[in-house]
């Protein structure tokens, strides 16, 4: 049994792995900075702490006590692309939170230390037609999404000279857009898959007449299970590989596809309004040849399966939501 330290347990990805390694058996201490009421996801065998990991103060009273074996860093201002280009301050801001616990980890000799990552990280210009199978050495030379892809590949970097100057070990993941149940779903800062499942149950319930959508639709992403990235998450952490991967689907489909998909689930014909909106790059996708050599990893969840189940989490919540206000 490993002594685990949390960071962002609070927010969607982050509450997952919590469970899972409750699950594990591993003695897991849990960090956010929202209220504990406002946690995605709430483990009462996990030791739940309210902080600003950006104050360096904070980092060294969380990693007090006995030594840690594992900080798993998923702490994080960010959202969807709308929250992205307009908060672009904001996300660059998150690189204290890595710089602060990376020193406590020093200071308190952590063992391994794991940072997400993001596939905004990548060239633009590999981005800007039809979808390509990005490699994790297409970061270089480096034009990533501006804020908040240059903060994730500064913070990259801080990892590997963490290793080199003072022999911890870390480990790095690029997630692509990572989407199930427990995550963001209305506020703003929700992606796309959520989003157009609550766009759509609006027409289910009456709420609304047709879908927004941002630009023509043609725009392609991959889409992976939070449940399949938490384990690749966890067997990466397990492994000897230093360098950054990608941890994604390598099959990409356009949005108007991924409504269509939703649609199918709701069982219901949708007239769609395109508007102006962020768009983000043309085309994405995932090359997971690297995390696949390392730890065996494959996604094991179909699209179909996980939107099913991120729709229906989404209806339940809607409907709670829907209870209290009128209560």
């Amino acid at each position: 049994m490993s002594r685990v330290l949390v960071a962002g347990a609070g927010g969607f990805i982050g509450g997952h792995l919590v469970k899972r390694l409750v699950e594990d058996g591993h003695e897991v201490v849990a960090v956010d900075i929202k209220p504990l009421g406002q946690w995605w996801l709430f483990h009462r065998e996990a030791r739940n702490l309210r902080f600003d990991l950006s104050d360096s103060r904070n980092c060294g009273v969380a990693l007090w006590g006995p030594r840690f074996d594992e900080v798993y860093n998923l702490a994080c201002d960010m959202g969807g692309m709308g929250f992205i280009e307009a908060n672009k301050t904001a996300c660059m801001l998150n690189v204290l939170i890595n710089t602060n616990l990376l020193r406590a980890a020093i200071e308190h000799d952590v063992q391994r230390f794991f940072f997400s990552s993001t596939a905004c990280v990548y060239r633009h210009d590999l981005q800007q037609g039809h979808a390509i199978r990005l490699k994790e050495s297409d970061a270089y030379p480096a034009d990533p999404e501006d804020g908040y892809g240059w903060e994730k590949l500064f913070s990259e970097r801080m990892c590997r000279h963490f290793t080199e100057d003072f022999g911890l070990e870390t480990r790095v993941a690029r997630y692509h857009t990572i989407y199930g149940p427990n995550e963001t779903w209305i506020g703003g800062r929700e992606k796309v898959p959520a989003a157009f499942c609550r766009k759509v149950l609006d027409l289910v319930h009456d709420l609304a007449q047709d879908v927004e959508v941002w630009g023509d639709g043609q725009q392609e992403r991959s889409f992976l299970y939070v449940d399949d990235c938490v384990d690749a998450t966890v067997r990466l952490m397990a492994s000897d590989h230093r360098d950054p991967v990608n941890i994604g689907s390598p099959d990409s489909m356009t949005i108007s596809e991924l409504l269509t998909e939703v649609e199918r689930i709701a069982q219901i014909d949708v007239i769609r309004r395109h508007v102006d909106g962020p768009l983000g790059v043309r085309g994405r996708s995932a090359d997971i040849t690297r995390i696949s050599d390392v730890t065996g990893w494959k996604p094991q969840t179909s699209l179909r399966d996980g939107l099913e189940r991120t729709y229906r989490w989404i209806e339940q919540q809607s409907r709670y939501s829907s209870t209290s206000m009128t209560a």
